[in-house]
């Protein structure tokens, strides 16, 4: 297939002033992959550039767009080493293709860790194509020329445009190790870069999965039941009676009510009555009495054990405790789920709509449906937020399973209520910390265990303070709960992350050590003589932290308390100082300066957006949200009762990045855990109040 078609397309590039230059960004493990030049009609392959004879150059950037600003973010890199103007670029979104590219997918924070070296190599290897294109036309010597914003100047000052090189490049050997740009001559990579999709996004034109609008398409809403109830009987009389409703239908323990219109669907859902069964549905008291049993069961899955961590507690001149709890929380992003599907009788299958896994959606769909995945076609759009939810593929199962029930294409619209009543959450975790001091104050002994619900191994046990501490002991028990959990925007550290700090921060009180230094000197230890294994790398946390200190005034600030966080987490360390002041008796936190170290920025606005984000969502989560549950039911259902934080409560941020220039690593989420620690340190630190569940109750 591929033969086939880079021989039609080499013989129809002459035919064109528009060429394409495709590039295997991904594929070619190691390899500047194939490029070949083709019209624009003869549609795209792998992952291309696209460059007209009037030096239009169109970049497709393969991953979900989820408000992380990768859509724009790739081709900011492949543009610098192509050496072309912002301005001249156009970024296109590509629907799924497993066949041209790997890892289409956005989570983790791992896109671009995974990309970059591909993506330069895109850019430079077409750059240097160019130059030889350039160099055999004029017949000089390539080492003679340079390029500049989509053009090759040659010795004697010729000057040729990328387009009209295009159809002689496309016929050249590919290099197979280009050269890259020096980062000195960077204009595009670490400046400020527009959101590719900020116009759309601001003037209200149809971009996100709620917007998606196919022929003969059909609405939706399913009613769930609570969470460990079966459906037992569904009465839809009056529903199918109302205008527009053409189907009530059950699946999956589910009802689903099919109509032409949104509104007509919603009253007609009204009038559906279901009956279900249940026996033990979960309440906050289940939860606590888990908790509880988790605590103490001598069934923990041990982790982590370094020296003998109860021989050395036993010998402790000092031993700290505390106990840290966080409940169950949605994701909460603005555009609710949904999710279009077109199960058509000749065995393909159409799939659009926001998800953060195309891939995984689709071999959900065609194991559930039974089909080949080959004939499943995704088409994604852009996403109002997700943090972690469009990760799961439920909402686009009950799309694709809906559609082959009712035999027409139907687009699967959640309500606010459904978001947050019948979701996937946060899990729930209560963790437990001990430490034990010597006569010096220096730490001698760590233990911490950690009780999820589904949560799966709720601990990071080869973190630091881990590698700096000769006897640890981390364990994990796991309830099994009937309500449904997920990743969360940094899965399980957003909440360890808060604890683990606040408890170093009673150690440092504990031992009459200033927080800062007490892990200071942590972290020389483990530079001189880690204990077992360790993830991170010291000489970067100490960057950060020392760059913290300094760029916040650490203790310097005259009627300002502050406090302390620092973590890593997806390859990436972030060091945080809150400050915080009293008003009218309470705490408030006035400003955060942060400084990050993730290699490479990219994308400079980007990166403080996702800095800033991750911090005021941080403290919002970690201040307001959370959700009960009383047999199987969460509530609350709505932001008008599910606090979140409002624009008159965020602080004042600072965001600072290491420059060190490595390759870029994760971003979209390692501010986030530090930032519960540094507040309800800074909290502690102007009210005295210890901080040990979420959310904070000040």
């Amino acid at each position: 297939m591929k033969n086939s078609r880079r021989s039609f397309l080499q013989q129809t590039a002459l035919a064109t002033s528009a060429f394409c230059l495709g590039f295997d960004w991904f594929k070619a493990e190691g390899k500047a992959g194939a490029m070949v030049a083709s019209t624009v009609e003869a549609g795209r392959f792998n992952a291309y550039l696209e460059i007209s004879s009037l030096g239009k150059v169109i970049i497709y950037s393969p991953n979900p767009e989820i408000g992380q600003g990768i859509k724009t973010a790739f081709p900011v890199v492949v543009a610098e080493e192509l050496d072309v103007d912002w301005k001249d670029v156009e970024v296109r979104q590509s629907n799924l293709d497993t066949q041209r590219f790997d890892r289409q997918l956005t989570g983790g924070s791992g896109a671009l860790k995974h990309s970059w070296d591909r993506l330069r190599k895109a850019g430079a290897t077409a750059r240097q194509m160019f130059i030889q294109a350039a160099a055999q036309t004029w017949k000089v010597d390539p080492s003679a020329c340079k390029t500049a914003s989509g053009f090759v100047i040659g010795p004697a000052g010729q000057k040729a445009s990328y387009g009209s090189l295009a159809s002689l490049a496309a016929t050249l050997p590919v290099p197979t190790e280009p050269t890259y740009k020096n980062r000195k001559d960077y204009k595009i990579i670490g400046k400020r870069t527009k959101g590719v999709d900020n116009a759309n996004v601001v003037t209200g034109k149809p971009v996100f999965g709620l917007d998606i609008e196919k022929p003969g398409m059909v609405i939706a809403q399913i009613i769930r039941p609570p969470f460990g109830a079966t459906l037992k009987s569904f009465d839809a009389t009056d529903a199918l009676k109302m205008p527009g409703i053409i189907d009530v239908v059950s699946f999956k323990n589910k009802v689903a009510i099919v109509g032409q219109s949104t509104w007509q669907v919603m009253q007609a859902r009204a009038a559906v009555s279901c009956k279900y069964d249940g026996q033990n549905l979960e309440s906050e008291s289940t939860h606590k009495k888990w908790f509880d049993e988790g605590m103490v069961t001598e069934n923990a899955q041990v982790n982590r054990k370094d020296g003998d961590f109860k021989a050395a507690i036993a010998k402790a001149a000092k031993v700290v405790e505390a106990t840290y709890e966080c409940p169950f929380i949605s994701h909460s992003p603005m555009e609710p789920m949904n999710f279009f599907a077109d199960v058509r009788s000749d065995g393909s299958v159409l799939l659009a709509g926001p998800t953060q896994v195309p891939q995984s959606a689709q071999k959900a769909v065609a194991t559930l449906l039974n089909r080949d995945e080959k004939k499943i076609e995704v088409e994604l759009s852009k996403m109002g937020g997700g943090f972690g939810r469009r990760l799961n593929n439920d909402y686009a199962l009950e799309a694709a399973e809906l559609s082959s029930l009712i035999k027409k294409p139907v687009k699967v619209m959640w309500t606010r209520e459904d978001d947050m009543m019948g979701g996937i959450y946060r899990p729930a975790v209560r963790y437990h910390f001990k430490a034990g001091l010597d006569a010096a104050g220096n730490m001698i002994a760590f233990y911490l265990r950690g009780v999820g619900l589904n949560a799966g191994n709720s601990t990071r046990q080869d973190n630091f303070p881990v590698g700096a501490i000769e006897n640890v002991l981390i364990e994990s028990v796991n309830q099994v709960s009937s309500v449904t959990t997920g990743p969360w925007r940094a899965p399980i550290t957003n909440f360890l992350g808060y604890a683990e700090q606040a408890f170093l921060d009673e150690v440092a009180e504990a031992a009459g050590k200033d927080p800062i230094q007490m892990r200071l000197d942590w972290l020389a230890r483990v530079k001189s003589n880690p204990v077992g294994k360790i993830t991170y790398e010291p000489d970067r946390f100490i960057e950060v932290i020392k760059q913290a200190a300094e760029k916040s005034n650490w203790k310097k600030k005259p009627g300002v308390s502050q406090g302390f966080s620092v973590y890593y987490s997806h390859l990436s360390y972030v060091a945080q100082v809150a400050d915080a002041v009293m008003v009218n008796g309470k705490p408030k936190i006035t400003h955060i300066t942060a400084v990050t170290d993730c290699g490479e920025v990219v994308n400079l606005s980007g990166a403080e957006n996702q800095v800033k984000g991750a911090i005021i969502d941080g403290i919002g989560h970690a201040m307001f949200a959370k959700l009960r549950f009383n047999e199987g039911v969460a509530s609350p259902s709505n932001f008008n009762s599910y606090r979140l934080i409002r624009g008159n409560e965020i602080p004042t941020i600072d965001a600072h990045f290491v420059d060190n220039g490595i390759a870029p690593t994760g971003l979209g989420e390692p501010a986030l855990p530090p930032t519960g620690g540094s507040v309800a340190n800074a909290i502690y630190a102007a009210s005295k109040k210890r901080l040990y569940r979420q959310p904070f109750d000040i």
